[in-house]
Order: C-alpha cells, then structure tokens, then sequence
C-alpha cells in the first residue's frame, strides 16, 4: 500500500499526533502509536513516502536509495527483527545474504567478511596469523562497547527530573568508549596497519574514517554485521508499504506531496503544523523525523529556536558525510550476468583517513572509498516484477563544497559545467565496477548519477548528508538528542536521536513511542511477540 497524495481534504482531523517526514524513524514512530489506539497523520515533502528506505524508478529499472542491507534481522527474537514484525504486522520480508556480505578489496588484497562471529574472527586470524590475540581482543571490546549501549539509549525516555539525577549513571560506562576514536581504542589493540584498515572495513556504513568516529558508532555497527547482512525481499520500498496499512488501520494517514513550513508553537507548547501552501493541521503532539537541523534551524521561528537556545545547540553538531552514486540497469538478468549477492567495499589503500584526505586535497586522487551493491541479485523477488533486467548500485564519498555553487539551482537545471563534474564522477565509478564485474563492460543499458545536490533536493539535507548528524565523539556527549526536547509536545526521533541506519532510525521511533505512551516500547513488543524461535 502506497501513500496518498495530500490534498487538504484527506488530512481531516482529529489527529492525536503529527510526524513531520516518513522516514523509518517517523513511520515506526507512528505504527506504534497506531498499535496504541492513537491517530496519527504523517506529512511528507516528497513524492513518496520512507525517506532513505524509498526506491525509485526509470526506464524500467528500480533503484534503493539508502538501503543495502540489514544485520540481524533474520534472527526472529533479535530486537530489530521483532519491532520490524510489529510495525509492519509481520509483513516485512527478509532474504539472508551468502556467507560472503562484504568483500573489502585494498589494491590488490581481497578480504571476505563472512557471516557468523566466530567464523568471521577466524577467518580474519587465517588472513593475519600473527595478530590472533589482537583479534580475540577486537570482538571482546566490540561487544563491551556495544553491550553498553542499552543504558545509553534508556536513559533518553527518562523523565526530565529522573534523567537528571540517574543520567550519568545509564550513561557512564558507554561514554568510555564513545569518547574516544575508533583509531584510538584500535591502535591500542594493534599497529598492525593492514589490520586497522580491513577491521574498519565499514566504516563507510557510519561516515567517518577511524580518528574521527567515535569507537561507540563503529562497534554498534560492526557487531550488526556479525551474523550475516539481510535485504527486504521486494525492495526496500515494502518497508513503507507494509507499515503504512498498520498506521491506517488505526485511523491514522500518510501523506506525500506535503511540506512542512512551520511548527505551530503557542506559550512554548506545539499544538500543530503549517504547511508550505498555508493549510495549518492541529494535534497535540508534533514528532520531527525530518533531522535536528531542519526541525530547530527551519520549521521552529527563529525568536522562539534563539529563546530556547536551539541555535546555539546546533552550532555544536555537523552534517555526515555527502555522497555520489551511480545507479546503473543492465537488460538481463541478475542470474545470467552472475552477479554477486555480497556487497563490495573497494579502497586504494588501508589509511582510511589518509585515503579521504588526498582525495579532499586533489580531486584527481583515487577514490577514497568505492562501495558496489547488487540489489537485483540480493532480491529473490526481483525477478519476477523485473524479468530479464538487473541492477548495480555504487556509491562514493565527496565534499559538498565540489558542488555548493550550484546548491541554489534548480533540479534538472544546473547546467554544463554540472554536468561535467557530474560525468567525470560517473566515469570513475564506472571504472570501478567494471574493472570488479567485467561481465558487464558493454552491456550497460543505462545508468545515471546523483549528486548530494540531488540527496539536498529530495531528502532537504542541506550538505547532501545520508547519516544525519556526525558520529563524533562529541555528539554522544550531547544530552539534548533525545525524543522530548523543551517545547511541551514536540518531540523528535530518527537517528539524529540514536545512531546511524536503517537500526538506529528504527530504533529512534521506538525510543520516542516510549517517551510519548510512557511505556518501555521494547518490553511491551516482546510481551505481544513471545519467543518463537530462531
């Protein structure tokens, strides 16, 4: 089931909650306040709901936009695969990837990441047999690190007076590691360099190289992928087709075509939206899954965002990374060209952060980081909605500043020049994946690239960022990221309120669901979903 296009008409109230963008975040928020009894309505700017889980389509061919693939979800009581059932009422669909999900190439060096902790621990040992304690050493702080998230998290749903006081305490032990550098708490395992660069292999999966992420973001991620890599079957576009029913069985709506302008705040309480076009929506809750910088920097007004110190508060966050990828469509079959199901992460050499700082320094320089992804292959469903076609996706790192002259320029409209930065960075990709799939050098049917001006276009990230805000070490220091904020009301969620990806924006809707019902969401699901197995 697709959104509805907004037409004053179809947004009727009563509506006892407003989201403000249809991202993951937003519509787990809402289907869990649905499955409560409330009516919630969901506005989004778009053309089409689910935010970075959306697909698009051209010539044939369809497109993921922000989804590779997913940890854990194939393990049925696993956290994330239990609110995926809940949200979706068990219609979401996963397909385990092979052994091999990631591939990481470094010149001439390959390393397989294969599914399974132990078997990725020695697998990793085969490929460095002198670093076996090193190893060992790595997986125990990845899951000390990572195990002490859970307290972290809890204390965001805290009340204001309770989080005060027991704050420090939930958070003591995870600001120990996400405080320090993923190339501080590595480097103190090992100064084997091949080593630190292929276990940081994914870093691009948060978007900071080693001396600039936090330790914290990285072993949340990495320990995600310890068991495997997971791709919804029929695209991530059934993300939103499958929770959107379950929003509307409760009375509620999504809405695409819909752009907030304004929060509608009186005597610092939100009471409502008004939208681009002037239509004002009340409800006594508003959520913002539209990212801190757009909610405190746009959609509040500037006099009450100063009052409230919100402008001051962003000044101390920065945008993730920005990238470009290349969408290509070839006219046969997955199946036929052999493409791999396992993701390719492709670098010149194992200092990521050296890598991306030549690159910053000369345009001209290897690619810091090539990431290639097969969606077509990983889709058991694909072939039947698109017989004889498959798909590549590969994605890079860039600089918005490359393209900040054209930022005020419209889309489709930017120009020559445009197009020849445009194609230079398409070539180079196309190098890439073909020099990795030489099978399909000559029979690309069509492909086409987008820009961050393309991600600030569609997605309104003003630098073209994917992973919201930063995950340096300072963001976690910031207590202000969490669902309630200081107007009676308004709430935010998504991952600038927890962390990077599809599980931290899921899990970002979970945590603000709990502030607004005044429940622990995670027990309450687990008591509706007993143990079935794995």
């Amino acid at each position: 089931m697709t959104a509805k296009v907004y037409k004053s008409t179809s947004a009727q109230g009563p509506w006892d909650a407003i989201i403000i963008g249809s991202g993951i975040g937003g519509l787990s928020s809402a289907a869990l306040l649905a499955k409560a009894g409330r009516r919630v309505l969901v506005l989004e700017r778009h053309y089409v709901a689910g935010g970075f889980t959306h697909t698009f389509e051209r010539k044939g061919y369809r497109w993921d936009v922000g989804i590779h693939y997913i940890g854990e979800v194939h393990r049925k009581n696993s956290v994330l695969r239990k609110v995926c059932d809940t949200i979706s009422d068990g219609q979401l669909l996963w397909a385990r990837m092979p052994e091999v999900y990631d591939r990481a190439v470094f010149g001439e060096d390959t390393y397989d990441f294969v599914a399974g902790r132990e078997n990725l621990k020695a697998r990793l040992k085969d490929y460095f047999p002198s670093e076996g304690r090193a190893i060992d050493d790595y997986f125990r702080i990845v899951d000390e690190a990572a195990g002490t998230a859970r307290g972290y998290f809890t204390e965001k749903v805290l009340p204001p007076f309770l989080a005060g006081v027991a704050g420090p305490i939930f958070q003591r032990k995870f600001l120990k590691y996400s405080d320090r550098t993923t190339w501080d708490v590595l480097s103190g395992i090992t100064r084997n360099a091949k080593l630190l660069g292929v276990l940081t292999t994914q870093y691009g999966d948060y978007g900071l190289p080693p001396k600039k992420s936090s330790f914290a973001v990285h072993a949340m991620v990495a320990r995600h992928y310890f068991e495997g890599g997971n791709y919804p079957v029929g695209g991530s576009e059934r993300i939103a087709e499958t929770i959107i029913p379950v929003i509307e069985k409760a009375g509620g709506c999504v809405l695409v075509k819909a752009e907030v302008e304004r929060i509608l705040i009186d005597r610092n309480r939100a009471g409502g939206v008004r939208l681009a076009g002037g239509d004002e929506i009340r409800a006594p809750i508003v959520i913002s899954d539209c990212g801190v910088p757009n909610t405190f920097g746009k959609l509040i007004s500037p006099e009450i965002a100063g009052r409230l110190g919100f402008l001051k508060k962003l000044k101390k966050v920065q945008p993730s990374c920005p990238h470009v990828c290349l969408y290509i469509g070839i006219k046969e079959s997955a199946e036929t060209l052999h493409l791999p199901k396992s993701n390719y992460w492709i670098y010149p050499g194992y200092d990521h952060d050296e890598n991306l700082e030549r690159f910053i320094r000369n345009e001209d320089a290897p690619l810091p980081v090539t990431y290639i992804s097969f969606p077509s292959a990983k889709d058991p469903a694909w072939e039947s909605s698109h017989p004889g076609r498959s798909t590549i996706e590969a994605v890079g790192f860039v600089p918005f500043e490359w393209f900040q002259k054209w930022s005020e320029t419209g889309w489709m409209k930017r120009g020559d020049d445009y197009g020849s930065l445009k194609q230079r960075f398409t070539e180079r990709l196309l190098e890439q994946v073909t020099r990795f799939v030489p099978q399909v050098k000559g029979r690309i049917d069509y492909h086409e690239l987008s820009t961050p001006l393309s991600t600030k276009h569609f997605a309104n990230y003003d630098h073209g960022e994917i992973y919201g805000i930063d995950h340096t070490p300072e963001r976690f220091r910031l207590r202000w990221l969490r669902p309630r904020t200081p107007v009676k009301g308004l709430f935010l969620t998504g991952q600038d309120i927890v962390t990077v990806g599809f599980g931290g924006a899921l899990m970002g809707g979970v945590l603000t669901a709990s502030a607004i019902l005044k429940q622990n969401m995670i027990s309450e699901i687990f008591k509706r979903q007993p143990p079935n197995g794995s």
